[in-house]
């Protein structure tokens, strides 16, 4: 078992040794930029988007409201 811990050793270091030099050979691909939100504009919109919903559901409401006509065909004798 000791003979194996300096092999296992070498090939750590030599990993860590090639994941190094691939980070400082190779940048970065891109860096992050975080847009900061506006919360006022967010909260505008969401209020336009709940003014929507609200319209939707109103129309949704009258057409229950008016009542619905169901008609349900006869049973076919045959069958």
């Amino acid at each position: 078992m000791k003979s194996s811990t300096p092999k296992l050793l070498g090939i750590v270091i030599a990993l860590q040794v090639m994941l190094l030099i691939g980070q400082w050979v190779n940048p970065p691909a891109s860096t992050a930029q975080a847009q900061v939100p506006n919360p006022s504009e967010r909260q505008m919109e969401m209020i336009d988007q709940l003014r929507t919903l609200n319209g939707k559901v109103d129309h949704l409401i009258s057409v229950l409201q008016g009542g619905i006509d169901v008609r349900v065909p006869k049973a076919d004798p045959k069958k």
